[in-house]
């Protein structure tokens, strides 16, 4: 069996739902073609790029390869095709670059995981071309026939812009979920943190994206606003989500990241950070305003909040809490933590 080189690309950024060894992670473009937002550190440092199908299919085929020898080592060494540590050695020996191979420990734990999911990256997938991303899609599940998920980072407004006959052919092609970075529903506060898209583009965007067929996931940033804005951007920010009613609502309470612009408006006092205590009472306030059938989750280690027994206030379960079903059950933890002596707590970014 010949040695091969099994080159393809690793992005660094995913969602929390997508760590660990849950999803393959393709890299269809390079870095955040909007890069802009005050508030983000993860591509500041990077341009970005579209990469071509032939080099997204090259990737695929290398994983394919690498997955495929895996395979042939177990089968010699009468592990059934298994893998096992036994025919990673083997395989590591006949080609040593692979200890030094970004993505090749993600492909492994990916496959010994079950090889179910696989997560597109970088910052928004969707800006490729419709007939580029839906050939890259049915490479990837025709390689991978195991896979029976696939997901992506997304801009409202690129989706705005994507007619509804392209994004239905996107999702038949097998992207079936998208994560929504909405921040804030606060035009004023959009503008300030340079999102580059209105509360009525988020709507338009998010609402675009659900009737395609999509699993919608929204992201919003608790504190975000800080005491200047807190109560229009609580309100706003359920005004937009009760108007797209995606199926996941998924908090990402705000720190500042030192380097980004928002860090410096903090330190010149334009920006005053709420207390926990005060995250929890904008956390209330915009869940009593919340009127869907969501998945409203926690699950970042950012939402620190506990109670007077020390248990986190929220699960940080991906599934989160279903709505209208549990929101009492949601207020009512809220209560728990309000009652509670809030510590602040070191950022983690995951």
């Amino acid at each position: 069996m010949p040695t091969k080189d099994y080159s393809f690309e690793t992005g660094v950024f995913r969602p929390p739902s997508e760590g660990g060894a849950a999803s393959l992670l393709v890299r269809l473009t390079r870095n955040c073609p909007w890069n802009h937002c005050t508030f983000c550190a993860m591509y500041k440092t990077e341009k970005f790029q579209l990469r071509s199908l032939e080099e997204i299919k090259s990737d695929i085929n290398a994983m394919a390869d690498l997955a495929g020898d895996l395979k042939t080592e177990s089968l010699k060494q009468g592990s059934g095709g298994q893998i096992t540590r036994e025919a990673i050695m083997a395989l590591f020996n006949r080609a040593p670059g692979l200890d030094r191979h970004h993505g090749a420990a993600m492909l492994i734990q990916w496959l010994m995981a079950g090889g179910g999911t696989a997560f597109l990256q970088d910052g928004n997938s969707m800006i490729m071309p419709p007939k580029d991303l839906i050939a890259a899609l049915t490479h990837l599940k025709t390689t991978f026939p195991s896979i029976h998920r696939i997901t992506t980072y997304a801009r409202a407004r690129t989706i705005a812009q994507r007619s509804l006959e392209n994004l239905k052919a996107i999702r038949a092609a097998g992207l079936d979920r998208v994560h929504l970075g909405l921040e804030t529903g606060d035009d004023t506060l959009l503008k300030q943190i340079k999102k580059g898209v209105s509360a009525e583009g988020h709507i338009e965007g998010g609402k675009k994206t659900m009737a395609a067929g999509f699993q919608v996931s929204e992201y919003w940033m608790p504190g975000l606003g800080g005491k200047e804005m807190t109560e229009q951007h609580a309100l706003n920010t359920a005004g937009v989500l009760n108007a797209v009613n995606p199926h996941y609502i998924r908090s990402r309470p705000f720190r500042p990241i030192p380097g980004t612009p928002i860090q410096e408006q903090v330190h010149r006092g334009e920006v005053t950070l709420l207390t926990p205590r005060e995250q929890l009472l904008e956390l209330r306030k915009m869940i009593r305003a919340l009127e869907v059938t969501s998945k409203v989750c926690f699950d970042h280690a950012g939402n620190h909040w506990r109670t007077s027994r020390g248990d986190l206030v929220f699960t940080h379960d991906y599934e989160g809490y279903k709505f209208p079903d549990e929101k009492e059950r949601v207020l009512q933890r809220i209560e728990l933590g309000l009652a509670f002596d809030q510590k602040p707590e070191p950022f983690i970014s995951l």
